[in-house]
């Protein structure tokens, strides 16, 4: 059985980590390269790095930033925001990154995960797809860092994009993200029970209780921010009490 992963998310303008809720109300939690750092010292499977402006602003991901992540940690480096092109995924690659997310550009062009996948193998392939709840009982997917809402049921979208070629879904819901009111376990359920691929749980944790939760919803792997950033509680003592729940973490 494959362990569950615990993963710390750095999110990041300016080449600082920056927090807020729903995307919004941003404040600066740290140096990237120093809490990755911090974060692998404490037990973290991997470090998932998304540059938060860089689609607004028409520009790609900050590579400079990505390299000093990369120099700090051995632990696997997935990095997105900006990614519109393979040339942009080679770009992350060639920094550092072992895995790139792709967001926006895959909602607007869905044959890029097609070249993706072919030129870099699967693997490598992460699609953030950012999920707020509607009216009609579904989750709608979101871009542009929640400022627009789309036509596109995430459910069937996370099935789309596994078929061209995702190797891994990371899931975020917009209606939970930084609330600290835990992961929206319905949403995962849903997904789950379309796609196969390793499925990311995001948005919402507030502690060890809400990272079992959606473990046992379905999720292969659980990220988390602010509750790290501020120092709430650390990756070692998440996993300690997943290990006492009976859950299959890395020790």
């Amino acid at each position: 059985m494959l362990r569950s992963r615990i993963i710390p998310c750095l999110d990041v303008r300016n080449g600082r980590i920056v927090k807020g809720v729903r995307f919004a109300g941003l404040r600066d939690a740290g140096d990237p390269a120093e809490r990755a750092r911090l974060y692998e010292q404490q037990g973290a499977d991997e470090i998932v790095l998304l540059d938060v402006s860089a689609t607004d602003e028409g520009r790609a991901a900050a590579l400079d930033t990505v390299r000093a992540v990369r120099e700090a940690i051995a632990i696997p480096l997935a990095v997105g925001g900006g990614v519109r092109t393979a040339q942009d995924a080679r770009d992350l690659l060639e920094a550092g990154a072992d895995k790139v997310g792709v967001n926006t550009a895959a909602v607007r062009t869905p044959a890029l995960l097609d070249d993706l996948a072919a030129r870099f193998g699967r693997q490598c392939v992460v699609v953030a797809i950012d999920a707020s709840r509607d009216d009609a009982g579904g989750w709608s997917v979101v871009v542009r860092a929640g400022k627009e809402r789309t036509s596109l049921d995430a459910r069937d979208w996370a099935a789309e994009a596994a078929e061209r070629g995702a190797g891994e879904i990371l899931l975020t819901s917009f209606d939970n993200d930084g609330a600290q009111n835990g992961y929206d376990l319905d949403l995962i359920r849903a997904v789950r029970m379309r796609v196969r691929v390793p499925l990311i749980a995001s948005g919402g944790a507030s502690g060890h209780r809400d990272f079992a939760a959606a473990l046992r919803a379905g999720a292969d792997a659980a990220l988390a921010a602010s509750i790290f950033h501020d120092d709430r509680t650390t990756i070692d003592d998440i996993k300690r009490e997943l290990l006492r729940a009976e859950l299959e973490v890395r020790p």
